[in-house]
């Protein structure tokens, strides 16, 4: 029998849920509030689907910062759920075991869509008794969706926890929300990138809260660079680096580099990319382990910044190398420095190509995030 069989005739009213939490909440605190709008915007698209909502399990209005309200994202109650949907995709929000089984025997579908790196992120928590996350739970799941980036870390701890099929699904980006912060950019100030200037201001934007992105391939690559040719370099900032400032092993390794004794390396807080580049940077140096799939190469690669990366996702677009290798790092943040003025246009407009692969408009994810919506009917 069909998947299309086993549901109703009616289109499917489906709902993503999101976690409001009291106090100030930020758009830009992490990925996985655009990750919820851009799905349900995806959803919406589907031939299949008559209405998609966010799920709102906390009942607490969203504040300006999280960027919502003009979108035209309905959002709905737990119990508003529980009557209306067909379909819930557990995101952002974690809903309690015993309402799920309650949803499931009424007929309801129950997916889960990872966007993080959760064998790393759950194993990190284990190992340095940090609060525990809530992967291993009870609930009754349909299909786990997520993203290629964890194909080979994630894909059977996924799997085996869940007792439930694993989907890869496309990741989505479009600029909605980073246009909405370029917005509020003072007057004076432009994000993109400016061709000219005889010395480069190098970002790292890496977390630094999981093995998975840290700034330390960043700072290595740059300093090779930078012994090689110490005239291309203005400055060095490290963001989202301030809570390691007083770690031994951290300034250990941070005083054997060039660039640190020479003064050219800062270390800084947490700041949206779009504020920071536009008031201190010229290029975008990052690394990641087993998450290749970051909105940070999507924006930097919008802005037309030089991006240094090694995510085979993107392996023809910006500046690649390979895995840890630091030399190559090193060689490729060069290579940007000498060829990126002379090929910006040529940059702008592969990166344009790209960055429509990820759109939600994009029929070919359409299909995709539709197919998937009916394979959950088909057991």
């Amino acid at each position: 029998m069909s998947s299309t069989s086993k549901k109703s005739q009616r289109k499917l009213r489906v709902g993503v849920t999101i976690h409001v939490r009291d106090g100030f909440q930020s758009v830009w605190e992490n990925g996985i509030f655009q990750n919820c709008a851009f799905l349900v915007q995806i959803l919406n698209l589907s031939p299949e689907v008559e209405q998609a909502y966010l799920v709102n399990p906390a009942g607490i209005r969203p504040n300006d910062a999280m960027m919502l309200d003009d979108l035209g994202l309905p959002i709905i109650s737990l119990d508003q759920s529980m009557e209306l949907l067909d379909v819930i995709i557990e995101m952002s929000a974690m809903l309690d075991d015993n309402w799920v089984r309650a949803f499931k025997e009424k007929g309801g579908k129950y997916a889960w869509m990872r966007v993080g790196n959760d064998y790393v992120i759950d194993i990190e928590r284990a190992m340095f008794d940090k609060p525990p996350a809530a992967l291993c739970n009870d609930k009754p799941y349909d299909a786990v969706w997520t993203i290629p980036e964890y194909e080979v870390s994630c894909k059977d701890y996924f799997g085996l926890t869940t007792r439930a099929p694993v989907k890869f699904m496309p990741h989505l980006w479009t600029p909605l929300f980073f246009e909405k912060g370029i917005a509020t950019l003072p007057a004076d100030k432009h994000y993109g990138y400016e061709p000219g200037k005889p010395r480069w201001r190098v970002c790292a934007f890496e977390p630094n809260v999981c093995m998975v992105k840290t700034s330390y391939i960043p700072m290595l690559s740059i300093e090779e660079a930078y012994r090689e040719k110490p005239e291309f370099l203005e400055h060095v900032r490290l963001l989202n680096t301030l809570h390691m400032k007083d770690n031994g092993k951290f300034i250990g390794m941070a005083r054997r580099l060039n660039m640190v004794n020479h003064g050219l390396c800062s270390f800084e807080g947490r700041f949206a990319v779009y504020e920071y580049m536009a008031h201190f940077g010229d290029c975008i140096f990052s690394h990641h382990w087993e998450n290749g799939q970051n909105y940070l190469y999507y924006e930097a690669l919008y802005g037309g910044y030089p991006l240094i990366h090694n995510s085979t996702f993107i392996k023809d677009y910006g500046y690649y190398y390979p895995e840890f290798d630091t030399q190559a790092g090193g060689k490729a943040l060069l290579e940007a420095y000498a060829t990126h003025d002379l090929r910006l246009d040529d940059y702008k407009r592969d990166a344009k190509k790209m960055l429509y692969t990820l759109d939600v408009n994009n029929p070919d994810n359409i299909a995709i995030y539709t197919r998937e919506l009916l394979n959950l009917y088909a057991h």
